[in-house]
């Protein structure tokens, strides 16, 4: 009986067709086709103008793996490695979370609270890759900008990405704000703690993703709790603690933000008009 030949190579646009096929999104084959092909991550018009290239064989095999690995959940940022986020290029891997857009939003925020040119003091706690830390001192090069993690896997990635970026973060290892304990307070303090509740039935999709980075207890508000304990002595007064939390949590955390004496509380939306942020300031003293 004769044998069947094999399936010749693929060109570039029988690979996405491919990928299509499967059931993966055309944007994260756009991403992990790029990648594989060496190409910058936003050079999509590069897809088009070499449809008709074809891949080597160690591509296809390894086109063959990315494709599987993102329909069994793997972020497309722990695949290519890379993630941009607010301009910046970062290392992404599966000891970090993968940043999202709607975190912008917090820097947004925060970059707002930040006069140019001056000195302050901002402290990013849960910074995981270093993006909201980063961020900030890219567009603002004279804050003193310290971030802060309990993962010393995740202090690890953001410590590499800012030595990258050429970027003067400082860094500290410990839970939240215990480990500035005695030093001086911050003009301001940003985090996008875990926030999703223990039970949600979302964190099944999320298994590729540090556990201790996305849940927080039975109402996903147990480390905005503790945060909010420690903030105010902490924090310069008129010093500002901002938060990002979950599509749901905004009128909770500012009450619990009200309870423990921040004024001016008020929230900020995201791209899909959600209430994604919510923050206060410390009352200067009567």
């Amino acid at each position: 009986m004769k044998e069947l030949p094999m399936p010749g190579p693929l060109s570039v646009a029988q690979a996405l067709a491919q990928a299509a096929s499967l059931g993966l999104a055309r944007v994260d084959a756009q991403m992990l086709l790029l990648h594989l092909m060496h190409q910058p991550a936003h050079a999509r018009a590069w897809l088009i103008t070499h449809d008709s290239d074809t891949l080597t064989q160690e591509q296809q095999q390894r086109w063959d793996q990315l494709c599987a690995l993102r329909l069994q959940g793997t972020p497309v940022a722990y695949l290519t490695g890379s993630k941009e986020f607010y301009g910046l290029e970062l290392s992404v891997d599966s000891r970090v979370l993968d940043p999202r857009p709607d975190t912008e939003t917090l820097v947004d925020w925060a970059l707002e609270l930040m006069p140019e040119g001056q000195p302050a003091r901002v402290v990013d706690l849960g910074t995981g890759s270093g993006a909201i830390a980063l961020a900030l001192q890219s567009h603002r090069p004279a804050a003193r900008v310290i971030a802060v993690d309990a993962s010393a896997d995740a202090l690890a990635v953001a410590r590499s990405n800012a030595t990258r970026l050429r970027l003067p973060v400082q860094f500290a290892h410990g839970s939240w704000l215990d480990p500035l304990s005695g030093q001086e307070p911050a003009d301001l303090i940003v985090s996008n703690p875990p926030y999703i509740r223990a039970d949600d039935p979302h964190l099944a999709a999320l298994t590729h993703e540090p556990l201790s980075a996305l849940a927080s207890g039975a109402d996903g508000l147990e480390d905005i709790r503790r945060i909010i304990a420690q903030a105010p002595t902490r924090l310069k007064a008129g010093g500002w603690l901002l938060f990002e939390h979950g599509w749901d949590q905004a009128e909770d955390v500012a009450r619990l933000m009200r309870d423990a004496g921040f004024g001016q509380v008020q929230h900020r939306h995201d791209l899909a008009g959600i209430a994604r942020c919510t923050g206060g300031c410390l009352p200067e003293p009567a």
